[in-house]
């Protein structure tokens, strides 16, 4: 099934932010990179079918995933007590590989910053989904870490795309599940917000290509 990016949930509120449009990523370096990115040149993309995880994190793991990009390298707290299917699923897919040499594929300045989508497009996923409805009163504020799904999916179901929300709020309807929240490396997210295009709008196509080298999760 296509995985679009952050969907259109909101268009009918008329009131909150628009989420249409996938983003799909520079194809090469165009513009001058902010100090600390380094030019990369565009990986592959990858066609990506796993089974359903078995792995299962206990609720009370403390754990961190760090992320390493040709922008320097953020970590994020994940929220296991919180979301246990959903950080499960991303520790399986980090140790799989799913998300070596992957792109940003979409960043939308003052709102969120997209990855994980092995294909590129911005409607690719690891083959399958899990369910986990975050609490009505989730709020999607700066440095949320959650999981992007289509606006035909209910409330909960991801597969490997993620967003790092860079408002102040995001103004989001509790429909997407939480991941953590980052715990380090806002610099090195300000960077990479620096290369969204705001002409693009929410397509949110990056005016640079941004590589996720790789994904290490760590704790206990």
């Amino acid at each position: 099934m296509r995985r679009l990016a952050l969907g259109t949930l909101l268009l009918a509120a008329l009131s909150g932010p628009a989420l249409a449009g996938c983003g799909g990523g520079a194809t090469s370096t165009t513009v001058a990179l902010p100090p600390g990115c380094r030019p990369v040149p565009r990986p592959p993309p990858k066609h990506v079918h796993l089974k359903r995880p078995h792995l299962k994190v206990a609720s009370g793991a403390r754990l961190t995933a760090t992320v390493d990009t040709s922008c320097g390298s953020f970590r994020i707290a994940l929220d296991a007590a919180r979301s246990p299917k959903t950080v499960s699923s991303f520790v399986y897919l980090a140790r799989k590989g799913v998300y070596d040499d992957t792109i940003v594929h979409r960043i939308v300045p003052r709102f969120v910053v997209q990855g994980g989508d092995p294909t590129e497009t911005g409607a690719g996923g690891p083959g399958y989904s899990v369910n986990e409805p975050p609490p009505a009163s989730t709020q999607y504020t700066k440095r949320t870490v959650a999981m992007a799904k289509t606006p035909a999916e209910p409330p909960g179901r991801s597969g490997s795309q993620f967003f790092v929300v860079t408002a102040t709020d995001a103004g989001l309807p509790p429909a997407y599940a939480v991941l953590g929240r980052i715990e380090s490396g806002g610099a090195v997210l300000k960077r990479i917000e620096r290369l969204g295009d705001p002409a693009s709008g929410q397509a949110g196509t990056p005016l640079a290509t941004v590589v996720i080298h790789r994904i290490t999760v760590g704790g206990s």
